[in-house]
């Protein structure tokens, strides 16, 4: 028996004229943003901090979840650093990252217990598994 989907939210953007100079906007008007090449003196963002900026506050919605599951509670200066590398090795171009989680006041073990559940129900992290190098750092 085949399960439905039922899409929750599509987020609709149109992005023009590439990295460099180019722009992104939400249908919405939400979101407007022109990129620029990374580590240029550009005017803009590069496209490497948008995932970035999505995983990180997709991953504190994720670490919410699991923490009502898990009958805790998650403190209100929860936080996600979120590291987005773009890499190149033998002429072919990659991502990597690293999410450094910040849960103040938790029980380290408790803290990793929720980035664990966190990690493997986060729509960004199940998108990138076995893509790309990710490491979860609580800190």
């Amino acid at each position: 028996m085949s399960q439905q989907v039922k899409a929750l939210y599509t987020g609709k953007t149109l992005t023009t004229g590439g990295g460099d100079g180019g722009s992104g906007r939400s249908d919405d008007g939400h979101l407007d943003v022109r990129f620029t090449v990374p580590d240029t003196a550009g005017s803009g963002t590069n496209p490497e901090l948008m995932p970035a900026a999505g995983w990180s506050g997709c991953f504190v919605g994720a670490m919410g979840l699991a923490a009502r599951t898990m009958n805790i509670a998650i403190p209100a200066d929860t936080a996600v650093d979120a590291e987005s590398d773009l890499c190149r090795a033998d002429d072919a171009y990659f991502l990597q990252a690293r999410l450094n989680v910040s849960l103040p006041g938790l029980d380290h073990e408790v803290a990793q217990a929720l980035a664990n559940a966190a990690h493997q129900t986060c729509p960004y992290s199940k998108a990138t598994r076995g893509n790309i190098d990710v490491v979860i750092n609580v800190v």
